[in-house]
């Protein structure tokens, strides 16, 4: 008796902590529930055509920098020979994964040039004014004040006159845009190449400095690596000399290094880049690096937004549906097997509590596919139920207690329910190797069920089935036959 109401016990708890996980970590929705962005990249290749090994390892790096963007689901598809769709649950701007995605990830180091600090030091103090009136721009345009404009634009113009360049961008934004890549190039062009590049790095991360708001992304290098960042240092330490980190043509960093490195340089193997980033700027650095370079540059082409309007009638219907079938099967089982059937019910709403659970825990993203995955393992559960019911009449017509009766149709139907819940199981592990996403999301969603449905099946219907027994009237023969059979 004390083991019975332990079991009951641990299945209330583990409802309540379903319940609180539900509150705590909703659910993730893919694509075509919550909307999202579809981009169309284009990759560019100057002679010939692009090879199926050069559009695969176009394809590699795209995902790597997808997957540690954290964006659940995502699609990544090719289109002919030279193109890839990608879809990105939940992302409304594609701008936002643009930045990413679309640059090359070209990192290297350089050495500065001999004779050229005065020209660097006032290219960096003309790259720190444009910054802050990009920054001025954005505040202007938000508040719509013409007279900030004029001034950023009058500054504009100074600093085009002391570079001594004209942009040709027609815009205000543009021409800042165009002026500080003409910085960046010209900051690039006063360093000199070095045989350390992004192919010697093996991690990236990132973390806010200490001393202030800033963040800073951390790199890790191979042995090799390590040993040319250490000679490199070595090279320039205590001098006038800095140190450039360029990504893609455009210095992010350039530092000095100390004195007491002349003899051994920077050891260690890792190397920090701090400038002046945002925690997003970090992010998307580090996104980039560890991404890997791409092959062949990319453009993308179109970029098309999926609202979420269309995502919330998909998740309408599919409720509607799933409720649909809940309350006809509900009504079924408890018209048909009485007292049994209501335990199926109560099974299948602990059951649902557990699966949605398990789903945000993962987390699982739910798509429409996942959905019907859901749905099917539902009518997997109910199917085991089933079978344990028509064992426990057959032992209340052989003229069993119906204690015994309970206990030898769970035991009877046990082998039989774990023989086609594993049947399942393996074709669920086959499409999630071999499909894709939306496939494996579907194979994903009815493998968690179908373990589910085991524990419930077999283990919370007996268990409640149990405790409406430990009342005597509920223990009637006749609640657990057919009506038109009150005969025992």
């Amino acid at each position: 008796m004390k083991r019975r109401q332990g079991w009951l016990f641990f299945i209330i708890f583990l409802l309540t902590l379903s319940v609180y996980l539900l509150i705590n970590y909703p659910l993730q929705l893919g694509l075509d529930l919550q909307g999202g962005s579809q981009l169309t990249l284009q990759i560019i290749k100057e002679e010939g055509k692009v090879t199926r090994d050069e559009l695969e390892a176009v394809n590699s790096v795209i995902d790597k920098r997808v997957n540690n963007l954290g964006v659940s689901e995502s699609n990544l598809q090719t289109l002919g020979g030279d193109q890839l769709i990608l879809e990105l649950p939940g992302e409304q701007n594609p701008l936002v994964a643009s930045r990413v995605l679309g640059k090359t990830a070209l990192l290297e180091f350089r050495t500065q040039k001999e004779g050229t600090s005065t020209d660097l030091k006032t290219l960096q103090l003309q790259r720190l004014t444009i910054k802050e009136l990009i920054e001025q721009y954005s505040f202007a345009e938000k508040s719509q004040n013409d007279n900030n404009l004029k001034v950023i634009q009058e500054d504009l113009n100074d600093i085009e006159q002391e570079l001594n360049y004209s942009s040709t961008s027609k815009d205000l934004y543009g021409k800042l845009i165009e002026i500080k890549k003409y910085v960046d190039n010209e900051i690039t062009n006063l360093f000199i190449k070095t045989d350390l590049s992004g192919k010697d790095l093996i991690n990236a991360g990132r973390r806010q400095e200490q001393t202030n708001s800033n963040w800073e992304v951390l790199l890790t290098f191979s042995n090799s690596g390590g040993e040319k960042f250490a000679e490199i240092t070595k090279s320039i330490a205590g001098t006038n000399q800095l140190l450039a980190i360029i990504l893609d043509g455009e210095s992010i960093s350039e530092a000095s290094v100390g004195n007491q490195f002349a003899s051994t340089g920077i050891t260690g193997g890792s190397a920090t880049i701090s400038g002046n980033f945002s925690a997003e700027n970090a992010r998307e650095l580090e996104v980039q690096l560890k991404g890997g370079s791409l092959p062949l540059p990319i453009e993308i082409v179109e970029t098309n937004t999926i609202g979420a309007l269309l995502g919330s009638k998909n998740i309408l219907k599919s409720l509607y549906a799933a409720i649909s079938g809940l309350i006809f099967v509900g009504i079924f089982m408890i018209f048909n097997y009485r007292i049994l059937g209501f335990v199926s019910v109560l099974s299948l709403v602990i059951y649902g509590f557990f699966n949605l659970a398990i789903y945000s825990l993962i987390p699982v993203t739910l798509t429409l596919p996942g959905i019907s995955g859901l749905i099917l393992s539902i009518g997997m559960a109910v199917d085991a139920n089933i079978l344990i019911f028509e064992r426990i009449r057959e032992e209340l017509y052989d003229g069993n207690t119906l204690t015994r009766s309970i206990d030898s149709g769970f035991q009877r139907a046990n082998s039989s329910i774990v023989d086609g819940h594993i049947t399942t199981l393996l074709s669920c592990f086959v499409l999630f190797l071999l499909g894709t996403n939306f496939v494996k999301g579907f194979a994903a969603t009815l493998g968690i069920g179908v373990l589910i449905s085991l524990f419930t099946s077999l283990n919370c219907s007996k268990n409640i089935l149990r405790f409406f027994t430990t009342y005597q009237s509920l223990r009637q023969k006749n609640l657990y036959l057919p009506r038109n059979n009150f005969s025992n």
